[in-house]
This record gives structure tokens, C-alpha cells and sequence, in this order.
């Protein structure tokens, strides 16, 4: 074995024990180790100290290495800045570039450049720090014709993406190569949407007592991200417990209420006709102004609700109820967790509104002799364009396909030719349910409402096949083409209610149970009939087949699954309804104390335990038998598609709940029973036992409560 394999096995052994001062021992003393490959994915000893996030070692590395050693390239073609990019790692980003500039324009196998791998893991700092020292329009691109922007919106990082769309502006209606536009990355987001959040009654509550900062549009400024990532590294830093940061944000929000209320009353804030003029002893405030930072973008006062003066209102409401939710023991965790959520939809909505502005996909260009394509499906974005220092500077480090890069990009490549044979935004958002877009995008673009798919269903057909009542609801109060729109027939012939009537593989209905997956279509089928005038649907389709016929069909399995569940639960139930029912009766007949010889009356009767008693005995008798009788009727039910939407239901609603209130009435009864045969000095020493006793009760109704109020909401809820 030579005298170099053993340097860098023993490099590698050090990189991966940690002992990275063993590591610049070595590069000192072997500087041709630089160059060398130490792992199975061909890193080097700079890729492998940038990967671990040994920042000031990769800086020591980063000054030792000749400029070419930091082009050397893994086995997916990334270089040491690309890792760094996509660790967000300001620091060895800016000394990688200092030695050599023309790094940002490498690409690995993909066709990424550092620039689209931060974008793409959501580190904004870093690129707008590099997108500061490269804006051309081949940086922002892969192989594949996703741009920074579509990688920003996939990852959900919607404030990335608005700084994106402030710095790029005709990136928000780019497309890759299938077609796709960042809008259509963005409707297959549901989550991202309060329309597609599943939150509690009481989550609800929090959720709307919360604010939430706005967006803001930044221009990068190279000074300020790297001085940020330096302090982050200095030790200079105080470090505070993770709970003082709730402390800190308490009182900031108090703060910021005062703030408020003071500058509404004119204490604070100064003249007011010095407001908005940027401060000359503020660098950071004038720069911001002179690039034209929007803080609010769209909020002009005519367009407002309520006068400005609401919101002082609201905001110390808000407070108050934050603060009444903390006094009252709510976890901050969960506190903070919704407004994450809530800080999501709110900047995902102003993502959307920005994208929707800016689509031109709905424009007709034939008159104007401007071709669409150039801007969004036929980019051209050659490497012909980098400037000659950086082309001199990569020599051979660019590979073979990257030099003749051409994104070719045609708009639906392996869709439908024909136009608007393919998924539009709104087609997507009405069948992932974001009912926010289909709004704003019917508010834009009404002519969007004519969009259909290959297989020529609308928007209104995708919402009712995929079960989206709230997006179906919005377009039942939209006036825009109603009565076409809602009787438009796809390629086969269904309408909107043949297809409401088709029972796919997938559950859509966020509910456990087959018997209630059950109810809730039947639940739909009728919404979606009741919704237009009799008549309104065509009777038949191509295939000659009614809506009836197609819903009895294709429930058949869903039909014979929850008519097996319920007897399952009706056999079960009814054991226990039985059982309470036998010791019910055998205790209603016992009289506590016995009965007087020659009246028959209990000699006990004046007592208040013993009514107790008597009136728990009859109460738990009655609504044994009242279980029993409702569980049996489900038995012996035939269980055909229309028992489901109420009568069934219903059974199983009423038999829960007499069982639960006859286990809890003869429990009230054995103990008033059991006092009786106790002493007064015994009686403290039973209560605890009494309480005991409950816990199992409870621990069963608490298990059932769930389908309990699945019961209740199914047959309450009416869209």
C-alpha cells in the first residue's frame, strides 16, 4: 500500500471520528490529499466537513484548497457549495465564492445549481445571498425545467417563494417541461389551505384568536446575510432556555398592542407627516425603502371591510384571548403549533394571490404577434449566456450536456395537444379541495370556469367525483355560466350526478367506519340532487345508465362492509345492555332493609339514599331494555343503501346512548344499595372505592366517545 492510500485512509478515519483537528493536521502536511476522494460517494474532505456542519473547519479547508480543488464534484455532480447551499451555510458560501466565483454556475447531475439547491431546501438567507451575486436566468433552472420558484412551493417554503417572485418576477408563471406553472405545484397543496385544515372545535377557536405576521418582499443585501450567519457563529451570543422564548414572546405581542393604542392616540410616532420617509440614520431602512420593500401588498385602504381603526380592536382581543387561553392551562406548545399552521395559510394565500396576478395563461396573444411560449414553455435558457469569465474559469468542469442547455419546455409534453386538454390550476384546486384558489382564480379569470380535462370534466364535476363539498358550495353561489357549467357531461356521459353517484376504491369522507363512509355518501348523492332543480341532470349517460343504478352498483361491497360492522357492534352491545338489564331488574325487585311485615312498606323509605336507589333501578332497567330493543332492530334490519343515510344510524346513535346511561344508572344504584350495610364509621372508607368503581365507566365512554359524536355530527350535518 503506498504512502498516499495510507494519508487518506487515515483521512477518512479521522473525518469520520470527528477529530477534524487531525484532518488539517494532515492537509498541512499533504496538501495532494486535497483533491482526494475519501468516501463511497466521492466526497472530499470539504464536502465531508460542509455535510457534518463543521463550519469554521470547512472555512480552514476552504483557505488551504487551490481554486480548482473546490470545483471537484461528488458522485450527483455537487460540488462543496452545493452542499453548503443546501445547509444554508452563509459562511462557506461566501468564502467558497470569494475564491472562486465562477462556482455558482455548476451543475450537478440534475442540472442544479447552489442557487436551485437552496431554493430547493428552503434556505432563503443563503439564496438570496447568492442570487445577490448571480441573477441570470440559467442559474434557476434544472434539467428538468423546474425553476427556484417550483422548488420553493414544493417544500412549502412560502416566504422563500415570495422573495423569489419579488427578485424574479417572470418565474411566477414559468413552466417545467410538463407543463406544470408554480400555481399548479401550489394546488396540489391542500394542506397548505385553511380550507384543507381538520381542526377541533376548540383548535378553531385558538386558530382565529391568533395574529400572524404578513409577508414581506425583500431585496437580498449581501452585508446583511453574512453578518447574520458571522453572529450566528460568534460566542459572544447570550443562550436563553427554550422556555424563556415564550416569556419574551408574550410580552412582545403586549408591546406591540401598545404600541398600537399609543401611536392611535398620537403619543407615539412623531410628526405624522414625517411618516414613511426613510430614516438617513437608518442604512437598512432607506435601502429597503429604495428598492421598494411591500410590507402589505394589496391591503389599500378602499379595499378594507372594516375602518383601519378596527383593528386596534381586534388586536387587543386577540391578545386577551391568547393570554385567557395561557391563565387557563392551554399547552403554549399546541398554542404555538396552531399558529405555525395558521402563519402556513396565511402565506401560502398571499403566494397564491401573487401567482394568480401574474398567470397568463388565460390571455389571447394571436393579435398582439407576441408568442406566449417564450416566457412560459419555450425558455431557452443556454449556457450560452453565462459571461465569458465565468466560461474561461470552469474549463472542463462543465459536463458534456450542460453546455448546450436548452429548456425546451412544451407546455402538456405527453398530455392532450389539444389546449386545455390538460390540468389547469383550478382543475386542480377543485379536486384537492383548495377552495381558496378556485375563488380567487374565478374572481382573476371567470372564463377559467369553461377549463376542462382530457377526459372533458370541469370544475364542477372534478369537485363532486372528489367529494368537495366546500368547493362544490362555492360554485353553487357563483353566478358565473351556472346552469352550463353545472350541466356539462364529460366523455362519457355522466353528469355531475352520475358521478356523485360512483363509489371509487379510495375513502375520501375523512370519517372511520364503513357505516358511516356509507351515510356520508348517500349524505352527498342527495346534496348534489337537492342542489339543482328536479330534472336539472340528464336521466342517462352513454353507457344508458341512471344515477340509481350506478350508486346501488358501485356500493355493493361498501353496503355488505358496513352492514357487517354494525351487526358486530349491535351483537356486542347488546350482550352488555342484557346483562345490565338482568341486574337491573333483580335489583329494582330488592328492597334495602326489608319491608315492614304488615303494611309491606320498606322501612327505609324516608330515607334519601334509598329514592336514590329506587329511582337508579328503574332508570337503569328502562334504558337497558331500551338498548336492547334498538341494538336487536339493527339486527334484524335488512341493510339496504337508504337505511343508512338516517334509520340505522340513528339505531346505533339512541342504543349507544341508552347503554351508556344504563351502566351509569346501575352503578348509582349498587352504590346507594351498598351504604345501607355500612357503618357510619366505614362509609368515609367507601367513597374513595365508589370513585374507583367509576373509572372503568368512564374509561369505556370515553372510548366510545368518538363514534359517538361521528353519530351526532353525521346525522346533525347538512352541507
Amino acid at each position: 500500500m503506498s504512502l498516499q492510500v495510507k494519508t487518506i485512509d487515515k483521512l477518512f478515519a479521522n473525518a469520520m471520528k470527528g477529530q477534524w483537528d487531525e484532518v488539517l493536521k494532515i492537509y498541512n502536511e499533504s496538501p495532494e490529499v486535497q483533491k482526494a476522494k475519501i468516501t463511497k460517494s466521492e466526497d472530499t474532505t470539504l464536502h465531508t466537513a460542509v455535510s457534518v456542519g463543521q463550519t469554521e473547519i470547512a472555512l480552514e479547508l476552504v483557505e488551504k484548497s487551490q481554486k480548482d480543488t473546490l470545483e471537484l464534484a461528488n458522485a450527483k455532480g455537487n460540488t462543496a457549495l452545493h452542499i453548503a447551499a443546501a445547509l444554508g451555510d452563509l459562511r462557506v458560501c461566501e468564502s467558497m465564492i470569494s475564491k472562486n466565483r465562477c462556482l455558482i454556475t455548476f451543475r450537478n447531475l440534475k442540472g442544479e445549481t447552489p442557487l436551485f439547491l437552496a431554493a430547493l431546501h428552503g434556505k432563503r438567507e443563503a439564496f438570496l445571498y447568492l442570487y445577490s451575486l448571480g441573477k441570470e436566468d440559467y442559474l434557476v433552472r434544472r434539467y428538468d425545467g423546474d425553476t427556484v420558484l417550483h422548488a420553493a412551493i414544493s417544500g412549502e417554503y412560502f416566504r422563500l417563494a415570495m422573495s423569489i417572485m419579488h427578485c424574479h418576477p417572470n418565474l411566477a408563471d414559468a413552466v417545467n417541461e410538463d407543463g406544470l406553472s408554480p400555481l399548479h405545484i401550489l394546488a396540489t397543496k391542500p394542506n397548505a389551505f385553511q380550507s384543507g385544515s381538520r381542526l377541533g372545535l376548540f383548535d378553531r377557536i385558538i386558530y382565529h384568536c391568533l395574529v400572524v405576521d404578513d409577508l414581506k418582499e425583500e431585496t437580498p443585501d449581501v452585508d446583511k446575510y453574512i453578518n447574520i450567519a458571522s453572529k450566528k457563529q460568534g460566542k459572544d451570543i447570550l443562550e436563553f432556555p427554550e422556555n424563556y422564548k415564550t416569556c419574551m414572546n408574550f410580552f412582545l405581542m403586549l408591546s406591540n398592542l401598545f404600541q398600537v393604542l399609543f401611536s392611535k392616540l398620537g403619543i407615539v410616532g412623531g410628526n405624522k407627516k414625517d411618516h414613511g420617509k426613510p430614516d438617513e440614520e437608518n442604512p437598512q431602512q432607506k435601502r429597503s425603502l429604495e428598492h421598494g420593500v411591500n410590507e402589505i401588498e394589496g391591503q389599500k385602504s378602499e379595499d378594507r371591510f372594516f375602518p383601519p381603526n378596527y383593528d386596534t380592536l381586534v388586536l387587543f382581543f386577540n391578545v386577551m384571548m391568547k393570554a385567557l387561553l395561557i391563565i387557563l392551562g392551554i399547552g403554549i406548545w399546541r398554542i404555538n403549533k396552531i399558529q405555525r399552521k395558521k402563519r402556513l395559510h396565511a402565506w401560502a394565500k398571499r403566494v397564491m394571490d401573487k401567482l394568480v396576478k401574474h398567470t397568463t395563461s388565460y390571455k389571447f396573444y394571436d393579435n398582439s404577434g407576441w408568442d406566449p411560449t417564450q416566457t412560459r414553455g419555450g425558455e431557452e435558457l443556454a449556457v450560452s449566456n453565462v459571461p465569458p469569465d465565468f466560461l474561461s474559469d470552469r474549463g472542463k468542469n462543465i459536463p458534456e450536456t450542460s453546455s448546450s442547455i436548452k429548456c425546451e419546455i412544451k407546455a402538456g409534453q405527453g398530455q392532450d395537444e389539444a389546449a386545455g386538454k390538460r390540468h389547469t390550476p383550478i382543475l386542480i384546486a377543485a379536486k384537492m379541495g383548495v377552495t381558496e384558489m378556485v375563488g380567487k382564480i374565478l374572481e382573476e379569470f371567470p372564463v377559467a370556469i369553461q377549463d376542462s380535462d382530457s377526459e372533458n370534466k370541469n370544475v364542477v364535476l372534478l369537485a363532486v367525483e372528489n367529494r368537495q363539498p366546500q368547493v362544490y358550495k362555492l360554485l353553487l353561489q357563483s353566478k358565473i355560466m351556472k346552469e352550463s357549467v353545472f350541466r356539462h357531461l364529460d366523455k362519457d356521459g355522466n353528469s355531475a350526478l352520475h358521478l356523485a353517484a360512483q363509489c371509487k376504491e379510495q375513502r375520501p369522507w375523512l370519517i372511520p367506519g364503513v357505516a358511516l363512509q356509507m351515510q356520508w355518501e348517500i349524505k352527498w348523492y342527495k346534496f348534489v340532487k337537492k342542489s339543482m332543480p328536479p330534472q336539472f341532470f340528464p336521466r342517462y349517460n352513454l353507457k344508458h345508465e341512471t344515477p340509481k343504478e350506478i350508486f346501488i352498483n358501485t356500493h355493493t361491497a361498501l353496503t355488505k362492509e358496513g352492514g357487517k360492522w354494525l351487526v358486530k357492534t349491535s351483537e356486542s352491545c347488546s350482550v352488555v345492555a342484557a346483562l345490565v338489564a338482568t341486574v337491573a331488574f333483580a335489583t329494582s325487585s330488592t328492597i334495602p332493609g326489608g319491608a315492614d311485615q304488615n303494611t309491606g312498606i320498606p322501612l327505609l323509605l324516608h330515607e334519601p339514599v334509598f329514592s336514590a336507589f329506587a329511582i337508579s333501578s328503574l332508570v337503569a332497567l328502562c334504558f337497558s331494555v331500551t338498548a336492547l330493543v334498538f341494538f336487536l332492530l339493527i339486527l334484524t334490519s335488512r341493510c339496504q343503501e337508504k337505511d343508512f343515510a338516517m334509520d340505522l344510524p340513528r339505531k346505533l346513535l339512541l342504543g349507544l346512548t341508552s347503554l351508556f346511561a344504563s351502566i351509569t344508572s346501575i352503578v348509582i344504584s349498587f352504590c346507594d344499595g351498598h351504604v345501607f350495610i355500612l357503618s357510619d364509621n366505614l362509609k368515609h372508607v367507601a367513597y374513595p372505592l365508589y370513585a374507583a368503581l367509576c373509572l372503568p365507566i368512564a374509561y369505556f365512554a370515553l372510548a366510545q366517545l368518538s363514534l359517538y359524536f361521528d353519530l351526532e355530527n353525521a346525522l346533525s350535518f347538512l352541507w
